[in-house]
């Protein structure tokens, strides 16, 4: 058995940031390794308990901030610097979990059978990270198909480019949060390298798409794009937003019923590899 919480990894531009990994006794081989949304962190809302069910059944879990998501590694959730926040990338996300995986293989005897999962934003990150050999599949939650729609709003990037930061608030915190055109640019640089679809069509690996058909954040139609890159199906959760239910803090110690739905959905796809 191996418990760490709040360890520290080194993400992109050396900048350290918190993880999280348990791996049960009687652990399967298979080992989940999450990555969050926009404004999101590894125990925002019911991740916690996600990561208990999944360890209870024999997989290993890793859960981890992202390293420029606006946290440190003194206060993880309440994102105390916003600069970092605001000079974050799509390229430091991906590479992030290149890092996070190198940092795995330093804390376990040997390399188990990693699965990414990734909620929102966090699913497209995953999904750029399909070609490393040291991933076996993919699953999203409520995941994005394309960084390029993030961006396409022509009036809003207009004022973006003019302004060099745009704001968004924080619905949790009240926060202010700052977005520098540095995020675009990267964007606009590195699209070869930031292509979902393409990413996608050139997969050969298991993917796994779950969507609440009730979500207003990242429309369904998102995640049938993934699965038809992906040639595979959109598991729906029907009733579920967003979130599946959750919110931040989550004080019960039951996972919302629509996110247990997910777990199990997940379950599934894991035992047919």
């Amino acid at each position: 058995m191996k418990s760490l919480k709040n360890a520290v990894y080194i993400g992109s531009q050396n900048r350290e940031s918190l993880v999280d990994l348990s791996v049960p006794p009687h652990f399967n081989g298979n080992l989940l390794v999450f990555i969050h949304g926009f404004m999101g962190f590894k125990d925002w809302g019911a991740w916690n308990l996600m990561e208990s069910y999944f360890f209870n059944l024999g997989y290993g879990f890793c859960k981890f901030n992202l390293s420029h998501n606006g946290g440190t590694v003194e206060n993880g959730i309440d994102f105390p610097d916003l600069e970092s926040f605001a000079n974050d990338t799509y390229s430091k996300q991906k590479e992030d979990v290149k890092l996070i995986l190198n940092w795995l293989e330093t804390k376990m005897d040997s390399m188990p059978k990693i699965h990414l999962i990734g909620h929102s934003r966090g699913g497209g990150i995953a999904l750029l990270n399909l070609p490393d050999k040291r991933v076996s599949s993919v699953i999203t939650l409520a995941g994005i198909c394309s960084i390029e729609r993030r961006f396409r709003d022509s009036k809003v990037l207009e004022e973006w480019i003019k302004d060099g930061v745009r704001y968004t608030e924080n619905q949790r915190t009240h926060q202010k949060m700052p977005h520098n055109i540095i995020q675009y640019e990267d964007f606009v640089v590195n699209k070869e390298n930031l292509d979902i679809e393409k990413v996608c069509l050139e997969n050969q690996k298991p993917v796994l798409i779950i969507h609440g058909d009730s979500d207003t954040s990242i429309f369904i139609e998102e995640a049938e794009s993934l699965a038809k890159w992906t040639k595979s199906e959109v598991k729906i959760i029907a009733g579920a937003d967003h979130v599946f239910g959750a919110s931040h803090p989550w004080k019960s110690d039951e996972m919302p019923v629509l996110l247990k739905e997910v777990c199990e959905v997940v379950e599934g796809f894991l035992k047919g590899q």
